[in-house]
């Protein structure tokens, strides 16, 4: 027997309130509390009393995020908490079809009414009403789509006129025009004026720290050490948040920074907006950003010049050093990672082999020691030709998987397409990569040049120029009365110009 109205306003007595806005860009929950008057109004109006109210604002419930007080009052419905619940529209409750037969089960069970300001009641223990309930779905679903269509659309027509489409300003970008607009503060809930921003235009200091990221990592550097500058600089993100190692590869890797405007992930031609650096220097850092043998997590930052670097020369011993001051030594001392042996101080070790590389690079002929530049080298066309060789691999994969092709046949395809972006991938690093030796050869002052670069980037230049081997050096007072071996640190120059041993 099917119950009246005035039966189900007598028998229904507690009773939740579910409200959700999708956008609330203002931060100010105006949308949720003109939801939350109407159905208190509408609970009144029924007699019915209010005993929970659950709130998600600024969640979408097409985007399939976790709506957490709608996951709430659908276990306190379980738990027999209310028999009716009040929403302002049914698209209010759920735009996902799953949602809905999760909501009508337990509606069916736990005998739920729902009613709606805008869409009426919903009688959910009858097909008719069921049906109802899923056709208002379906059209939910329909209008979200459409306006995610239009979304997309109107973004991806930005981006094709190169303009700037929207989201947390960019670091490098933004000078203020000098206008205000109105906005309300998150925190606080008050009405602020912001600066309006052109986002066209460089932050000089910012655009700045981006061409020095760059350089250091085309000169051998890593992003840890782009990011210890960062902060020495007092440079955070545009969020005012210390740049992390994510965050600073992705401000490195950005097409943006060479003036090229991106949708979904891939280039779409140029935008309007001042380039940072050129397009070659942009293709060179993200090869070898992007480089599969590139050390990513090296632990912890060496802070000695030689630290694992430095050869042992004991015995042919093959293992390099590193720096320790155990046992009682007044001073840090470098040693065989294998513990055999003595140690040798590390400040006259850094010392000398510093006096020895600055002598060296001041030489006439040090220009000879420079790598021949890859001026021919189209690290765009590699790009082009790796996503290409990628292309393969997945389409090998997709036939393999569909059964048009053996295991035989998909082995032998992926390993003559894994051998060519191998080799691709070889090419535009080396294209990429900057002689580290640039920024000394050539200079008034190379040990002032040399000083001035970061413990990294000195490194950097051990690591191409010459290999430094500690041998056991003689014991006792040395002729002069020095006790400082220098023939015993030995030199392997890496380097030697064309026509000399």
């Amino acid at each position: 027997m099917r119950h009246t109205n005035t039966d189900v306003t007598q028998r229904i007595r507690r009773g939740v309130i579910y409200v959700r806005i999708s956008q609330d860009r203002t931060g100010a929950h105006l949308g949720v509390d003109r939801q939350l008057e109407d159905c208190r109004a509408l609970a009144e109006r029924h007699g019915w009393e209010i005993v929970e109210t659950y709130v998600d604002n600024d969640i979408s419930a097409y985007s399939g995020k976790r709506r957490p007080d709608y996951r709430r009052m659908l276990d306190d419905l379980e738990q027999g908490l209310a028999t009716v619940v009040v929403s302002w529209h049914t698209d209010r409750l759920h735009r996902s079809p799953t949602e809905l037969e999760e909501y009508i089960d337990i509606s069916q069970r736990r005998g739920v009414d729902t009613h709606t300001v805008q869409a009426g009641d919903l009688d959910l223990s009858t097909s008719s009403g069921r049906m109802t309930a899923r056709i208002h779905g379906a059209v939910a679903r329909h209008e979200s789509e459409h306006k995610a269509e239009r979304v997309a659309r109107a973004r991806l027509q930005k981006a094709k006129a190169g303009k700037w489409g929207g989201g947390i300003r960019p670091f490098g970008w933004g000078v203020p025009t000098g206008e205000t607009r109105k906005k309300i503060d998150r925190k606080t809930g008050e009405e602020v004026e912001v600066p309006v921003l052109d986002m066209d235009q460089l932050v000089p200091e910012e655009a700045a720290a981006i061409e020095v990221g760059i350089d250091m990592i085309l000169s051998g550097g890593s992003i840890k050490g782009w990011c210890r500058w960062l902060a020495d600089k007092g440079l955070t993100t545009t969020r005012g948040n210390p740049v992390g190692h994510v965050e600073a590869r992705d401000m490195l890797m950005r097409a943006r920074n060479a003036g090229i405007a991106v949708y979904r992930g891939e280039e779409i031609g140029p935008g309007s907006w001042a380039a940072i650096v050129p397009e070659e220097k942009h293709r060179a850092v993200v090869a070898v950003l992007m480089d599969p043998n590139r050390r990513t997590t090296p632990g912890a930052q060496p802070k000695w010049l030689g630290s694992l670097l430095y050869r042992c020369g004991r015995d042919e011993c093959p293992t390099t050093v590193y720096v320790t001051q155990s046992g009682g030594a007044r001073y840090p001392s470098y040693r065989c990672r294998t513990a055999h042996g003595g140690g040798r101080r590390a400040d006259r070790v850094d010392e000398y082999v510093q006096d020895t590389v600055i002598a060296r690079l001041s030489r006439p002929d040090a220009a000879d020691l420079l790598l021949p530049g890859p001026t021919t080298v189209n690290v765009g066309a590699l790009q082009v030709e790796a996503e290409q060789i990628r292309g393969r691999l997945r389409e090998l994969a997709a036939m393999f998987g569909g059964g048009q092709i053996d295991m035989a046949q998909f082995t032998e395809g992926s390993d003559v397409a894994r051998a060519q972006l191998a080799g691709v991938e070889q090419q535009m690093v080396r294209a990429a990569v900057k002689d580290p030796l640039v920024k000394l050869v050539g200079v008034k002052d190379v040990g002032k040049a040399w000083h001035a670069l970061p413990l990294e980037e000195q490194r950097g230049v051990l690591r191409t120029l010459v290999t430094v081997t500690l041998t056991p050096p003689k014991l006792g007072p040395l002729p002069g009365g020095g006790r400082f071996d220098y023939d015993a640190v030995k030199f392997n120059w890496l380097r030697v110009p064309e026509g000399r041993p």
